[in-house]
């Protein structure tokens, strides 16, 4: 699987950004899927997970609220919509699927990562 996640930029404080994580060379559409940021200097934490179908999502506390996560299967597609962004949720966004069904916040429990878009927010 080849996962490539675009979409970021540069946005002012309160405004929005709609990610996407499109999948290649097979199918993730059994796969949990999740969004990890990692900011400069600091280690790399979950945003948000979907399970397979949709059915389950859970977000970091930071995040609840603001971001919401979505996938199109028939699209092979993952989706992290950022509303009401903060100067601290500036970071490189990277999706991944999960080894399993479900998503988890831990990184070991993902198999396929891919490259990140920088999300940058402005003050």
């Amino acid at each position: 699987v080849q996962l490539q996640a675009f979409g970021g930029g540069l946005v002012q404080a309160g405004g929005s950004l709609r990610l996407s994580c499109a999948a290649s060379r097979r199918t993730v559409s059994n796969n949990g899927m999740g969004w990890f940021r990692q900011a400069p200097g600091k280690e790399r934490e979950f945003v948000a997970g979907i399970s397979w179908n949709g059915g389950n999502t859970h977000y970091a506390e930071s995040v609840k609220g603001r971001f919401t996560i979505s996938r199109d299967n028939a699209k092979n597609t993952v989706y992290l919509q950022m509303d009401a962004l903060k100067p601290e949720d500036t970071a490189v966004y990277s999706c991944a699927a999960s080894l399993s069904s479900v998503s988890g916040v831990r990184i070991e429990g993902y198999r396929y990562w891919g490259q990140g878009t920088l999300v940058t927010v402005s003050s």
